[in-house]
């Protein structure tokens, strides 16, 4: 259990946090069925909280708590290939299922279906009580085509004419007497559900430090969708002249410098791709996501050495996950592979995410837009996995300790290893990364050693020689933590 704060009030994250992501509406329904009554974010049931704090979290991400909008439920249960989609999610799939996308954005205000803002504050507090911390959700790039700017200030907004509505009728949106793009990036179509700010108007940068300062009232962290694409260079890639002159100023630090100029350990998370991680961290953000680390493990992982070599100092700040809301179940994209996934993942020095589910070996990838989870039973043999290895991260080696990149011989070029160390508490991981057995001499750079190490999650044992190396025997895609 996490200490628990003297005045149950906001909660400091640390550097590198284990956090935990809850797609909250789907959970509280599935609580409220549980429950047999409605249930909100100000009544969830202590053993909920809980078993967060006892299974090791430092923070919990609800997922998806902002007002939805209703002409982004209209849009998506008018779009048949996507209500298809859904369909082949969930087997009993009604219309009624479909409540919003999180990522459209009505207004930042506490959905009410989920208990509206006095709920959340509950929540927080019944967080803190435990020695947990809060993250919510900013999306910049763009709000719901009902939100309230649009109608208040189409200025912030990049604007179209009646020929781009005609001409593009899937990429523009007619609200009131303005044509306004719809929200995207620059690799993909457009999203019919929101529609795009200008991320280089003053009015438009002013509201947005005004937004984020009042949800930092209400947590501790956020989380920011796709926070690249505000950035000055990738937002003048995508919208050319239409954006209007590129600011002197980039978007995000006077955002994160006004923010903790009221709330110094406000933490700021950037999901974050195309290498723009360096320039987000130079931002101010204190974490990004680590998607070329899921790309190694996932579809390359004989690079994962290679990836984890360019780690420090920035690989402190990137956030290592397996699953989240946007990529498939980890059982579906690493199939066998994916404990070994896992323990690469999630022994890494820096911030790690577990998705909702993950724990239980869920299959089932869940739209956002989707107000329930499909029925799934629990996987027995991959939740007692995550059981031992969550007891085994709470330990000082694994949760704070300095991260070493091993050598292993020429002859066994797939097995990879390293060691994290935290004064006494030491720790070995060793992966083999190929589908053949693999054997090798892995130097730890440890002094007085004992006669053996010992994995506590198998009993596994190993000896030691005398300048410190051990060598082990993996079977193909094999792994083994040895203390």
């Amino acid at each position: 259990m996490h200490p628990v704060p003297d005045d149950a009030g906001p909660v400091r994250i640390p550097a590198w946090p284990l956090i935990y992501e809850i797609n909250t509406w789907p959970w509280l329904t599935a609580l409220s069925r549980a429950a047999g009554r409605s249930v909100t974010l100000a009544d969830v049931p202590d053993d909920e909280w809980d078993g967060i704090a006892d299974r090791g979290f430092d923070a919990v991400w609800l997922m998806g708590v902002w007002r939805r909008s209703p002409a982004g439920v209209a849009i998506a249960r008018a779009d048949d290939p996507l209500m298809a989609w859904f369909a082949s999610t969930m087997p009993d799939f009604e219309p009624g299922d479909v409540v919003g996308s999180p990522y459209s954005v009505r207004d930042y205000i506490v959905d009410d279906h989920l208990g509206g803002p006095a709920a959340l504050a509950t929540a927080r507090r019944a967080l803190a009580d435990r020695g947990v911390g809060l993250i919510l959700d900013l999306v910049p790039n763009h709000v719901a085509v009902d939100h309230p700017w649009v109608a208040e200030h189409p200025d912030w907004f990049i604007r179209g004419s009646a020929d781009d509505l005609d001409r593009d009728p899937l990429s523009f949106v007619a609200v009131g007497d303005a044509v306004i793009a719809n929200g995207r990036d620059p690799y993909f179509p457009a999203w019919r559900d929101v529609v795009q700010v200008n991320a280089f108007s003053d009015g438009l940068r002013a509201a947005t430090r005004a937004t984020v300062t009042a949800i930092a009232a209400r947590c501790d962290g956020v989380r920011c969708d796709m926070a690249m694409l505000v950035r000055n260079d990738v937002f003048a890639r995508t919208w050319g002249e239409r954006a209007g002159p590129i600011p002197d100023d980039e978007f995000w630090p006077p955002v994160i410098e006004g923010v903790r100029a009221r709330y110094p350990d406000f933490v700021f998370i950037a999901e974050a791709y195309w290498d723009t991680e360096p320039a987000l961290l130079a931002d101010g953000f204190d974490q990004c996501y680590d998607k070329r680390f899921y790309d190694a493990v996932r579809d390359a992982p004989t690079t994962l050495r290679e990836v984890m070599s360019a780690g420090p100092p920035a690989g402190r700040h990137l956030l290592r996950f397996i699953e989240n809301h946007d990529e498939p179940r980890a059982p579906v994209a690493f199939g066998d592979r994916d404990r070994q996934a896992a323990v690469a993942a999630l022994t890494q020095a820096g911030p790690r995410l577990i998705h909702q589910g993950q724990l239980d070996g869920r299959r089932r990838r869940l739209p956002v837009q989707l107000g329930r989870f499909a029925d799934e039973p629990v996987d027995t043999d991959r939740a007692l996995f995550y059981r031992a290895l969550l007891g085994l991260l709470a330990t000082a080696g694994l949760r704070d300790g300095r991260l070493d990149l091993c050598g292993t011989d020429d002859a066994a070029p797939t097995v990879i290893a390293w060691t994290r160390t935290a004064d006494d508490d030491r720790w070995l991981i060793v992966l083999n990364v190929s589908d053949e057995t693999a054997t090798g001499r892995i130097p730890t750079g440890w002094a007085d050693l004992p006669s053996h190490l010992r994995n506590p999650l198998s009993g596994e044992r190993v000896p030691v020689a005398d300048d410190g190396s051990v060598e082990v025997s993996l079977v193909g895609w094999g792994w083994q933590i040895y203390r």
